[in-house]
């Protein structure tokens, strides 16, 4: 935003701040705010957590962590990618976030999490590609918890009540679509119309119907389709929508130290 210029800053006093979820309002502002100014209200989002067999893991998988448990010793199955270091650093009580703006700190958050996934190896049955991969194991009952997206959980949910999607304790990692304005947009009063149109429950439902994925609006699983409501709100009580780690931009540099760390976690015996 800073070197190229292709959004206007939004006015926020001319959106309903009341039809969104607080936390999900305040977390994209934040991560959207540029000299002072905010460029982004959230719209879609989604999660990664955990996605399992409840009555075979509900007991001992509450964390990403408890993938390494002696209990589901070779039925966990994750990606080697960074949600993977993310969401093990959260669960080490550590705050990979906070640490965005100092390599050194993160590289030593990422040096602890690179121990932990290498103790963790001997759990793994596979380290899954692809989503239809993960979702063949999991109905196959050769995993019984990993890290995978809301969706997926829920998919899964509607051909076995035990699959399903759980928020973990330290937080479910989320990713927002925004609304922004084009520099040279010339209809700013229409957008924001548009904005406090679609994030009324009732519409916001709509958008979940067709796109599969909630929206930031406040009470839209309300008037979600019952199935999906359910599923929603047993993976999401408020309490775990208001714990849900929200990507921020990836400052340069780190991604290089991420790829250092899953290559020596991929090699390692």
């Amino acid at each position: 935003m800073a070197g190229h210029g292709i959004y206007k800053p939004i006015d926020v006093s001319k959106l309903n701040k009341d039809l969104f979820i607080p936390s999900m309002l305040d977390a994209t502002m934040g991560n959207t705010t540029v000299n002072g100014d905010v460029y982004g209200v959230p719209h879609v989002w989604g999660t990664s957590g955990l996605v399992m067999n409840t009555a075979e893991a509900g007991e001992t998988v509450k964390d990403y962590t408890d993938l390494c448990a002696p209990e589901v010793a070779g039925k966990v199955s994750y990606r080697l990618k960074r949600p993977t270091l993310i969401g093990f650093a959260f669960a080490m009580g550590e705050d990979p976030f906070a640490a965005y703006g100092d390599e050194a700190k993160y590289a030593e958050i990422m040096g602890k999490v690179e121990e932990k996934l290498i103790e963790c190896k001997e759990n793994v049955k596979t380290y899954w590609g692809g989503g239809d991969e993960l979702m063949n194991l999991l109905r196959s009952g050769e995993v019984t918890a990993s890290m995978a997206w809301d969706t997926g959980g829920w998919k899964l949910n509607d051909d076995n009540a035990d699959l399903t999607f759980v928020a973990p304790a330290s937080g479910a990692l989320g990713w927002i679509d925004t609304f922004v304005l084009p520099a040279k947009g010339q209809a700013d009063d229409v957008a924001y119309e548009w904005i406090n149109f679609v994030m009324q429950p009732e519409v916001a439902a709509m958008i979940t119907a067709a796109a599969g994925n909630f929206t930031a609006s406040a009470g839209a699983d309300e008037f979600a389709e019952d199935s999906l409501k359910a599923k929603y709100q047993a993976s999401f009580p408020q309490e775990a929508i208001d714990n849900i780690k929200w990507y921020p931009p990836v400052p340069a540099g780190l991604e290089t130290i991420e790829g250092e760390v899953l290559d020596r976690v991929q090699a390692a015996n």
